[in-house]
């Protein structure tokens, strides 16, 4: 007995050591082909320094309100290209590419001092910056997805610079915390795990990446290539695979989806009748939650209505920007 058990104990030593020491050795291939980010940019981008970051954006209509809209995770500013034009009719709208994504900078560990950008209190503070940088005192707030989480961070934590706050299917709400348990995330800060993980991110820019498109909406067969094109521009810039990796392990600690009472602007929740990312029925749930917040269900659309059903949105939201002015 004692043998088998030295034998299991030899085993379970070497197992820990491959497990400690593998992932530091393994070969990991480099990424190629990709760019700075500024050399991706659109005729019509902007980029602006704020916080020692460079945020990349981009501008239409003028006067107010002013809206800014905030993407979601894995996507960027080409997500509001069906109703930016539209909303400008109506305002200023500013949409930008939050840390990891899109086209603005990407740094590493080790290249930001204080608050890591990646975090949501990083991204909050990007987006004060942003509206300083670009003379907006206050602002209707468009979040979709993981931008709805930061759009109504933003308005908890600063609520005199927020005119209205529109969530579009927004991953928050009450009960829900990191989408990765907190019992793994010093695992995955790991040298070990920093090393191989943001191989495992490179997956997204597979079949995986397009799959989790189709998810978000009602209708795939609505996607066009250039759809699919858009969304993968940014997997051409350097680093955006660790970047992404170090969102995904940034420490959120502060539980905003908590402090949803605090909100005391007009508040208005979009959702897709059939959002399979975010379930429909928490967005709905979201908007009682809220003190006096409106909700609009948009039939036949998934995740992101203001890609597929852009029509219903502008109309959904037309009533709140006259409520607002």
């Amino acid at each position: 007995m004692k043998r088998i058990w030295k034998i299991i104990g030899v085993i379970g030593l070497v197992v820990a050591i491959l497990l400690l020491i593998g992932p530091l050795v393994y070969p990991i291939p480099p990424l190629t082909g990709t760019l700075p980010e500024q050399s991706l940019a659109d005729a019509d981008s902007r980029f602006a320094e704020i916080d020692n970051l460079t945020i990349h954006y981009k501008e239409t209509g003028q006067g107010e309100p002013v809206f800014i809209l905030l993407h979601g995770f894995g996507a960027s500013e080409f997500s509001w290209r069906e109703v930016a034009e539209p909303l400008s009719r109506e305002g200023r709208v500013i949409v930008y590419d939050r840390p990891a994504f899109g086209l603005t900078e990407r740094p590493m560990p080790g290249e930001w001092t204080g608050t890591n950008p990646y975090s949501v209190q990083g991204n909050i503070d990007h987006l004060q910056g942003l509206m300083d940088e670009l003379g907006v005192e206050k602002a209707i707030l468009v979040g979709n997805s993981a931008g709805g989480d930061i759009a109504a961070a933003y308005a908890i934590e600063h609520p005199e610079r927020v005119e209205g706050l529109v969530l579009v299917d927004p991953s928050i709400g009450s009960g829900k915390g990191s989408p990765i348990p907190s019992w793994i995330l010093p695992i995955m800060k790991t040298p070990q795990m920093r090393r191989i993980g943001p191989l495992l991110i490179r997956s997204i820019a597979g079949d995986f990446g397009n799959e989790t498109i189709r998810m978000a909406w009602h209708d795939p067969s609505l996607i066009d290539q250039p759809v699919y094109e858009g969304y993968r521009k940014p997997l051409m810039a350097d680093n955006w695979d660790k970047a992404l990796y170090e969102f995904s392990i940034a420490d959120n600690p502060v539980r905003y989806d908590e402090r949803l009472g605090e909100l005391g602007m007009p508040v208005l929740v979009i959702t897709g009748a059939d959002d399979r990312i975010v379930p429909t029925e928490s967005s709905i749930q979201l908007a009682k939650e809220i003190p006096g917040a409106q909700l609009a269900v948009l039939d036949n659309c998934g995740h992101v209505p203001q890609e597929e059903c852009p029509d219903q949105f502008m109309n959904a939201i037309q009533g709140f920007i006259e409520e607002v002015k």
